[in-house]
């Protein structure tokens, strides 16, 4: 077994693959609509585990959106060139960086928001 994918909570589908798509730069993997609701799924062209992205329906998932690491970072980029990865989403529209890059025994790494309110590490492995 392996994990394959991540539910992701985001206020409504088209938003969700602007942002990710077009700001974080993931790949767009399926938009399969199924009546009721859409299976989006999105992944950063690097590989890895791909996320599904979930509208929020009910007023208990709208107010987890953002909130499914409960304030922590929860979701960790890997990147090989942590300097143009940092330059290229500090210009993306909805990404927020807490701190500036810091250097740790395992690696650079510096934490920011999506536009969902998602914490993420930005990190290159030392």
């Amino acid at each position: 077994m392996r994990l394959s994918a991540l539910s992701l909570i985001v206020p409504d589908y088209d938003a969700g693959i602007a942002f990710y798509c077009g700001q974080m730069g993931f790949e767009l993997m399926a938009d399969e609509d199924q009546g009721r609701k859409r299976w989006v799924e999105v992944r950063p062209f690097g590989g890895g585990p791909s996320f599904v992205l979930a509208r929020a329906d009910t007023p208990a998932q709208k107010a987890a959106i953002g909130q499914q690491g409960a304030g922590r970072v929860w979701l960790f980029l890997e990147t090989d060139d942590f300097t143009r990865d940092h330059a290229r989403l500090s210009a993306a529209d909805g990404v927020t960086f807490e701190e500036e890059p810091r250097h740790e025994p395992y690696g650079i790494v510096a934490v920011f928001n999506d536009a969902f309110g998602h914490r993420w590490d930005l990190i290159q492995r030392a």
